[in-house]
């Protein structure tokens, strides 16, 4: 008998919403996926609700139900796709929009904001709704990210093998699947989100397709130096981080003296960086092999710098460990969904710091 969940994703990289409807009564199958762009004006938005700013409650309330009619039309695609009924949906993954990370400070249980209306999106679509999945993690003391970890060890984990899966979003992360069958995840740090920005605001394009634009240039490495002196980097984990601190003026700080750089040139480094940061953090644990999903899996430059910097690591798209790039993160919430709905604890001590075993997540029924 099928177990039907939905799982739908808006990352930091802000582009718009991937979304499955999955099978999850044996190896989780996706059974259609659908993507809808943010309106622009609607990204615009989410983009500047990252950080403070006038009337900002009475903004986020109304980006929030934006973001859900994008979410729902997404799912409507799914349904159609698939051909199936609302009411054979056992849930929907609606994770939000993360506008602020900050977990552990100020009073030492911080908080992570994600913009959502999951009731909106339960009337909208007659199905329940999953969502608030971090918020229990900070509570617990835990790091509210990465979640998808366990999604990792079930999907990519090999027997007798240390397997590494980096998701390159806005940010990425890192899971590391040991070979005693242990695990650990954390946040590298910046993934497409530097790269994106400089590219829209030289190029007008939203993303630099494939890397060519980055290809075409060279490394400044002072600059790259530079910014892997960051303290984030040398945090050990767990760790996560966000647009709160690899964001437009943390980029303008580090591009103060290299005014003659061509553009081109800062994208190759803004790239670098991204791959250097993500693969030192790959070089402490001895992996075998590299499964990398998230946009930056298609960006062809990116992959080459990451197979450069980690000779005797097979780099491979998730595509070829069964799960195209772009489907991993929104299968992944449809999987924590269903651990939602059966009241089941994951124990994300070694990838969040949480101090226990957790139901994550709440649900709003149709």
């Amino acid at each position: 008998m099928r177990d039907l969940y939905i799982g739908l994703m808006s990352g930091t990289s802000m582009d718009g919403v991937d979304g499955v409807l999955a099978d999850l009564s044996s190896s989780p199958t996706v059974l259609a996926h659908a993507s809808a762009p943010f309106p622009e004006a609607l990204r615009d938005e989410l983009m500047a609700l990252n950080s403070g700013g006038d009337n900002e409650l009475h903004r986020a309330a109304l980006a929030a139900n934006g973001l859900v009619r994008v979410y729902a039309h997404v799912v409507q695609d799914l349904l159609r796709a698939a051909k199936v009924a609302p009411q054979d949906v056992k849930a929907i993954a609606a994770h939000g929009q993360t506008v602020r990370h900050r977990p552990r400070m100020f009073d030492g249980t911080g908080y992570t904001i994600q913009l959502n209306q999951p009731a909106l999106l339960a009337e909208l679509t007659g199905i329940d709704v999953a969502a608030d999945f971090r918020s229990r993690d900070v509570a617990a003391g835990g790091q509210g990210a990465p979640l998808a970890p366990f999604f990792h060890q079930a999907v990519f984990a090999r027997s007798g093998e240390t397997v590494g899966v980096l998701n390159i979003g806005g940010i990425s992360n890192l899971t590391v699947l040991k070979a005693d069958g242990s695990m650990l995840g954390f946040d590298c740090g910046p993934g497409n989100a530097l790269m994106d920005f400089w590219c829209k605001l030289h190029t007008q394009a939203d993303y630099d397709d494939g890397g060519r634009w980055a290809a075409k240039g060279h490394v400044v490495e002072p600059m790259a130096k530079a910014m892997l002196r960051d303290p984030y980097f040398a945090q050990q984990p767990p760790k996560s981080t966000g647009r709160d601190h690899f964001n437009q003026s943390w980029l303008e700080h580090h591009l103060r003296g290299t005014l003659a750089a061509r553009a081109e040139d800062v994208q190759a480094t803004l790239a670098e960086l991204t791959a250097r940061a993500c693969a030192q953090d790959a070089h402490r644990y001895s992996l075998r092999r590299l499964v990398v999903c998230g946009g930056g899996a298609l960006n062809a430059h990116l992959m080459s710098r990451l197979a450069a910097l980690l000779p005797g690591v097979q780099v491979q798209p998730s595509s070829e460990a069964g799960v195209p790039p772009r489907q991993v993160e929104a299968l992944a919430f449809a999987w924590l969904a269903r651990k939602t709905v059966q009241r089941e604890k994951l124990d994300l001590q070694s990838t969040t710091g949480a101090s226990g075993a957790r139901v994550l997540g709440c649900i709003y029924p149709a």
